[in-house]
């Protein structure tokens, strides 16, 4: 297979009141952009999400792996968890990850999807409905939609859930919550995975699944539409 050509950045991009470090990849005519935010206690080097990151790089979508914790609040969450569950702080930097990106050049004029593993789910979910016009789609991995409260109703992108067979709390939790959302929305059982999707091919099956939904919602446009007025 040969290689993706693509423009690769490492960045500190200012996210409201703190900076945060990205690692953004833009293959040649990229579909659009997709934007991880990533579970309890991990961040963007998880190996999972970086093998989806490059799944879908190889299907032509740039990808933002981000820490939406600071140093300080890792090291911080590492002793008491007190941020990883933080859903309005994560989401508010999602939010302003994303404002900056789509002024960013090499990720100008790319549509903003959002890719949720566990809680981060939550926290993709909260950033959709407060930027509608901004947020094009909405991938969640083995994802905790319910931690979302009140804004699952304001949700209209289209949303993939994505859940293992062998996790059915939070199987039923992404049921629950497919009554809640108000856009298109599907649930993906992966057969015989668990919450980490570790199991042999379950992994690959969500980059597939998720691969599919972005490049269905978003296309590569010559503009991008004015966000909403809505904030965070």
């Amino acid at each position: 297979m040969n290689a993706v050509r693509m423009n690769l950045e490492r960045l500190e991009i200012p996210a409201v009141d703190v900076v945060l470090e990205a690692d953004v990849a833009v293959p040649r005519q990229a579909q659009g952009m997709v934007l991880f935010a990533h579970g309890s206690g991990s961040s963007r080097h998880s190996p999972r999400n970086r093998y989806v990151a490059g799944e879908l790089q190889r299907a032509g979508l740039a990808t933002i792996l981000a820490d939406l914790l600071t140093p300080a609040e890792e090291r911080v969450d590492i002793q008491t968890g007190e941020f990883r569950f933080d859903i309005g702080r994560l989401a508010i930097r999602l939010a302003a990850l994303a404002d900056w990106l789509v002024e960013h050049r090499p990720t100008a004029d790319l549509r903003v999807g959002l890719f949720g593993a566990s809680t981060g789910a939550a926290a993709a979910l909260v950033a959709a409905a407060a930027r509608p016009a901004l947020m094009r789609a909405v991938v969640s991995r083995g994802g905790r939609p319910d931690l979302a409260g009140a804004a699952l109703q304001s949700v209209h992108q289209p949303t993939l859930l994505i859940v293992g067979e062998r996790d059915p709390a939070v199987l039923n939790l992404n049921r629950e919550a497919m009554k809640e959302l108000c856009g298109e929305t599907r649930l993906e059982i992966v057969p015989a995975a668990s919450h980490l999707f570790e199991e042999p091919g379950a992994l690959e099956r969500v980059a597939h699944l998720a691969g599919e939904w972005f490049l269905h919602h978003l296309p590569q446009t010559p503009g991008r539409e004015g966000d909403a007025p809505e904030s965070l």
